[in-house]
């Protein structure tokens, strides 16, 4: 499950990404149009800052913007950047793997395995994925 940080940023890095190359967007702007808490919104874009995902100015002129463009942004890059894995296990993590507490060998467990499926099946769609790219509302009843 996603959590609700992770959910604001990706949020309000949309928000930024539908006003690409229009300049700065204004904190209160974005947290206001997400329903986003603006200490929480401030935290979150200042973390996005330190990835070099995002960059500001202060000032009456200053606000917020995409430092690299959309396309170049994946929604697995930033669920990584926010959550620290895709895994919905600490087995099945690529970069942050850990032993499940009261497991029984790995080799074993048939739930280990699936979940590693799902892993991997969750950074194919997610890492396919930009702030570019658009997705139907219909194309996910299909699916």
């Amino acid at each position: 499950m996603l959590s609700q940080r992770t959910r604001y940023t990706i949020r309000a890095l949309l928000h930024l990404a539908d006003r690409y190359g229009a300049g700065p967007v204004q904190l209160a702007e974005i947290a206001e149009a997400q329903n986003i808490p603006p200490k929480f919104l401030t935290v979150m874009l200042s973390q996005m800052s330190r990835e070099g995902m995002v960059a500001s100015r202060r000032g009456r002129d200053g606000g917020y913007w995409l430092a690299r463009p959309p396309h170049e942004i994946s929604y697995g890059e930033i669920v990584r950047l926010t959550r620290g894995s895709l895994g919905l296990l600490p087995c099945a993590s690529r970069l942050a793997y850990e032993q499940c507490t009261n497991c029984i060998d790995e080799e074993q467990c048939r739930l280990h395995r699936v979940m590693l499926m799902v892993r991997d099946e969750t950074a194919r769609i997610l890492d396919g994925l930009s702030l570019a790219d658009s997705i139907p509302a219909e194309g996910l009843l299909e699916a």
